[in-house]
């Protein structure tokens, strides 16, 4: 199973290649959260398929930018971004058919 990329916030926001990517998918995460554990391994499961959208999580503990600026209010979260801004922040999700769905409806990178 392929592992999600890691990053913090500074990498995240410092990551070259960020304005060539139309849409990528940014998953954040709570170490003691177990409804976190269970997404992440959904959202392993939609990217070992292929065809979806770069994911990468971050802990939202060490994010307080982003927290701040995206609004997010609870984990676990995924913010699907188009050109670098949120344009669907998704708090349930539900299973590995909805975030494929979601993920490759994201188009290519």
């Amino acid at each position: 199973m392929i592992a999600i990329r890691e990053t913090d916030e500074k990498e995240w926001m410092r990551d070259e290649l960020r304005p060539k990517r139309r849409r990528e998918a940014v998953f954040f995460y709570t170490a003691m959260c177990g409804t976190c554990k269970v997404a992440e391994r959904m959202l392993e499961v939609a990217e070992a398929t292929g065809g979806v959208v770069p994911i990468s999580k971050i802990n939202i503990h060490f994010a307080p930018h982003l927290r701040s600026a995206w609004q997010i209010a609870s984990v676990p979260c995924l913010v699907l971004l188009k050109d670098g801004e949120p344009d669907q922040i998704v708090y349930s999700m539900e299973s590995v058919g909805n975030l494929y769905r979601l993920l490759q409806a994201q188009g290519g990178t």
